[in-house]
């Protein structure tokens, strides 16, 4: 893996270490203030903070589990290079496209 993937895998990771923090606290703050799924849909609905956080989220996934499937099909397949790269990007494409609709979905006002 070449050093300018290495440091965004490292730095990815140290992103989603905060992000999950956050993430789970915000998960025990709703649980043991006894919120249900629709009052937590509508803290969420139309926020751009919250859309701004998990989008952070989604995008950052993207990058940290493309590039770490690029590392294991590299060292564990027999595959080519263009077929690994080929692979981690459209990992990439399909958590972000998959992931940013799920943002959507939670966040945006028309969201059912």
């Amino acid at each position: 893996m070449n050093m300018r993937l290495y440091f965004l895998q490292r730095a990815s990771a140290a992103i989603l270490a905060l992000l999950v923090l956050i993430h789970l606290a915000v998960i025990i703050y709703a649980v043991q203030g006894g919120l249900s799924a629709e009052e937590i849909l509508g803290r969420t609905r139309g926020n751009l903070g919250w859309g701004l956080f998990y989008g952070l989220f989604v995008v950052t996934v993207a990058i940290h589990g493309s590039i770490g499937l690029r590392g294991i099909l590299a060292e564990w397949t027999r595959l080519g290079r263009r077929t690994v790269n080929g692979a981690a990007w459209a990992t990439a494409a399909l958590l972000l496209v998959w992931g940013l609709r799920a943002v959507l979905a939670v966040v945006g006002e028309g969201a059912a």
